[in-house]
Parts: C-alpha cells; structure tokens; sequence
C-alpha cells in the first residue's frame, strides 16, 4: 500500500498493511517548535524550524523528518508558505530561535513578555515569561451579549484563534485565493501519495468559549440558552458559507476535512450527553452532512478529554474520525474505547500519553506504553497513530524516537 491507500482503508475498517502514521498534520496533534529543534538536532538533520501555529508555537516538520518517520498524511497549508519570503526569524523562546510567518511581529515587554497584535491593531495575544505557547487576551463577550450578531466577523478577528491564522488561511484576504487552493492541492497532491488533511475548524461550542469566556459560556448554556441559540446560530451560518467554498475548492481532492470543539476535561465532558444534543449535536450533523453531500472527504473531530459519553452523539453526528483520543482521560481506556466504539469510527491518535509519558518515562517504558496501546487500537483497522496532543516542549528526543521505533517495529 502506499500511504494513502494506507489511510484510506483505516478509515473504512480494513486492516493496512501497517499502522498509519500521522506526526505534524495538525496544530493540536503536532510536534512543538522546542521539541521539534530538539529532536533534529538529536537526529544530526540540519532542518529548518517553521513555526506555523504561532499561538501553540507548533512546528510544520520539514519533508525529510516525515520521511524518516514514515508520516501518511500531510497537512494542506504546507503548501501554502514554501517562499522564503513568507518567513521571518524570531526567538520568543530562549535558546529556540524558529521561522515565523512575516505578518506575526510580537513586541518583548519590559518584564520580558510579548504581546501580539491582531488584525485590529489591539494586543490580542501575550506569551508570559517563561510560558511556551500565547495566551488569549480579548473575550469580546466577556461582559454581555451584543443585541445581534452583524458584527461578530470583526468580533472573531479580535481572538487569538480569529486573528492569527494558519496557512492556507493567513492568505484567504488574497485575490483568487479559492482558486488558487484548488491549483495547488491539485498539483502537489500529483507528487505525493500521502494522504492530504484540511483543518476547517468550524468551532460552535469552543467559539463560544473564546467570545464570553469559558466560565460565563458555561452557565449560558443553562441561564441564557435563547441567546446561546442565536450565537449558535449565526456560526452555524458563517461555517456553512465557509464549508461551500472549502468543498468546492477541494472537496474532491483531500481525504480528510478536520472540524475541532473540545468537549472534555481530564475528568469528563464539560457537559452531559443531553445538552450537547440540544446546542451542538444538531448542528455538527448539518456540517457534517454537508461536507459528505458536497465533497469525497472523511469527516475528523479533533476534541480533546474525557468524552466517552459523548462519542455515540458525535458519531451519530456524522464523525468518522475522532482525533487525539485522550487515553488518560477518564474512562477513556483503548480497551474500553476499541471495544465499544472500534467498529463505528476511527480512532486517530490515543497511541502515547503526552500528559505523564512521552515526556517523564524513560524511553523503555514509552516502547512498554505505545506497544499496548497500538496491539488494542490497530486491530481491524480503524486507527491512525497519533500523540495525545502536542509533542510538548519538555519531551525528551530519545522518547520520541523510542515511541516511533515501537511504531516502525510493530507488525
């Protein structure tokens, strides 16, 4: 097989001739730009450090490093930044110098933080001293709900993950940038035989998380549920209208459209099974079943905690990969998630706990943990290795490497 046919048929339940393996095609189950710079330099490549997700500070690997990990899957928006006069050179992290796209230009405060500003002109992100990733700043529904939603575009951009985006999407202010997306993916997906992912994000509750504030979002859900509906509602809308361009463009040339909404905790979801239906399952439904109305991808849910109680809802919403599987999550065990759910949906990550694992175990007890995790997720098909998340800054190279020779190994 090759490396789409390997994905393709995890995803439809058939056993592959390996485990698929996905390392950096996302910016929530990737590689930090530290752990990144670590391990290159463990490995003796001289490679350059692109930091595409400026928020999370984390790293697009270069092509060679996929390679030698035997990635499948590819993130579209690589394809978008190959000019060097796309890139920068920052150090926001000491001792890490990275690549960073010439539109992000962090101010170093006095007390030796930085502040970012966004599209607006106001500091929507600041990195604390000593901190490795953004903080969100502006919450413009901190304090009340506007009377309509007309404006909420702008009110978007004034967020972190409004105002900073990542490619290909840091480029769609430019003209013919929809058909410019499809020239591209068309004409690079000739030279490979990886599978191609686009993130959409598309965001419900997480978005109104970053609006009112998670606290305030919360009770709403409970004490102001009209005008959760309305909020709801009108990105339901914006995503509808976002989704007819992406399917258009590129419906028919990736294999995988990835959505995101963290509905978990490491202690479970942030609400139960019956609220969820009544404000986001529905509408997940009506994106996901126009993605596969409109389009010949596969729909991904990259959703992070506890959410066993929660993952019939999500299939029945039209999910067919979930992503990154948070193993040391509460009730959220590869035997019990194989078991239940192995047959309905594909599980795309869960292979090493990044919390507690990957990065304090020695490398003998990584192999010990991936082993049996990927012996229960990989039967059958249905599955795609991937980290818990992102490999973060104080994992240990020789760990890495331990977790993906288990991987390599494994028959």
């Amino acid at each position: 097989m090759n490396s789409r046919e390997r994905i393709l048929s995890a995803i439809n339940h058939k056993q592959p001739d390996r485990i698929p393996i996905d390392i950096g095609a996302t910016p929530s189950s990737g590689l930090s730009a530290v752990a990144y710079s670590n391990l290159i330099k463990y490995l003796g490549l001289n490679l350059k450090n692109h930091v595409y997700d400026v928020i999370q500070e984390v790293t697009q690997p270069e092509i060679e490093l996929l390679d030698l990990l035997k990635a499948d899957v590819l993130d579209i928006g690589r394809f978008f930044n190959t000019s060097e006069n796309y890139w920068h050179k920052l150090e926001l992290i000491k001792g890490y110098p990275g690549l960073y796209p010439k539109w992000f230009n962090p101010v170093r405060q006095p007390d030796g933080s930085f502040l970012a500003a966004g599209p607006t002109g106001e500091n929507i992100g600041k990195m604390p001293v000593g901190a490795t990733f953004f903080d969100q700043l502006i919450f413009p529904y901190v304090n009340s709900y506007p009377d309509n939603f007309d404006n909420i575009s702008h009110d978007m951009s004034r967020v972190i993950w409004g105002g900073f985006g990542f490619p290909p999407y840091d480029r769609m202010g430019e003209k013919d940038f929809w058909k410019l997306l499809r020239e591209t993916i068309i004409k690079e997906r000739s030279k490979t035989d990886r599978a191609l992912l686009i993130g959409v994000g598309c965001n419900l509750f997480e978005w109104g998380t970053f609006l009112r504030r998670i606290d305030n979002f919360l009770m709403d859900l409970y004490l102001e549920p009209v005008k959760v509906h309305q909020l709801l509602d009108k990105l339901l809308e914006n995503h509808l209208d976002f989704l007819a361009k992406i399917c258009e463009s590129v419906g028919d040339i990736v294999e995988i459209v990835k959505f995101g909404d963290d509905l978990g905790t490491n202690t479970g979801p942030f609400m139960p099974p019956e609220t969820y239906n009544e404000f986001f399952r529905p509408r997940h439904k009506i994106m996901c079943d126009y993605v596969k109305a409109n389009s010949s991808a596969h729909t991904m849910l990259h959703c992070c905690g506890g959410i066993y109680e929660l993952i019939p809802e999500l299939i029945e919403a039209g999910f067919e990969i979930l992503n990154p599987v948070q193993i040391n999550a509460i009730n959220m065990e590869p035997e019990r998630l194989k078991k239940e759910f192995g047959s309905e949906v594909t599980f795309w990550g869960g292979g090493v706990n990044t919390q507690s694992v990957l990065n304090q175990a020695t490398p003998q007890q990584v192999k010990d943990h991936v082993k049996h995790n990927i012996e229960i997720f990989s039967k059958g098909g249905g599955y795609v290795f991937n980290t818990v998340h992102n490999i973060m800054p104080d994992v240990p190279p020789e760990n890495i490497m331990a977790m993906m020779e288990t991987v390599h190994e494994f028959q």
